[in-house]
């Protein structure tokens, strides 16, 4: 069973930049697909990106591409997504989550039953 762990979060001004770390362990995340979603207050769980196992292979949300990007560092069985040029709207809890199967990479990974588990998540507040 792998456990995922998130950090990074925090408040933030509109326009601000915010990394966000993922980090696994109980087993090795080589080959396992990684994405990130959130959920704001009042709204569900909703997509944001997700990492093939190379991390060659990315797939983002219209709403942050262009603004967000998703990366891996196997080795230390770590994901990240660095965010800029936030908005009050991204404000949400930050959850990741794997997939031990991984598919092809697209819009499968958008599906929150895709993923076999998940983070407990971090707090994100972008203020205007």
């Amino acid at each position: 069973q792998v456990q995922l762990v998130e950090s990074g979060g925090g408040l933030v001004q509109a326009g601000g930049s915010l990394k966000l770390s993922c980090a696994a362990s109980g087993r090795s995340v080589t080959g396992v697909a990684l994405g990130w979603f959130r959920q704001a207050p009042g709204k569900e769980r909703e997509f944001v990106a997700a990492i093939s196992t190379s991390g060659l292979t990315t797939y983002y949300a219209d709403s942050v591409k262009g603004r967000f990007t998703i990366s891996r560092a196997n080795a230390i069985n770590t994901m990240y997504l660095q965010m800029s040029s936030l908005k009050p709207e991204d404000t949400a809890v930050y959850y990741c989550a794997g997939l031990l199967s991984p598919y092809s990479m697209g819009s499968v990974y958008a599906k929150r039953e895709t993923y076999d588990f998940w983070g407990q998540g971090t707090q994100v507040t972008v203020s205007s």
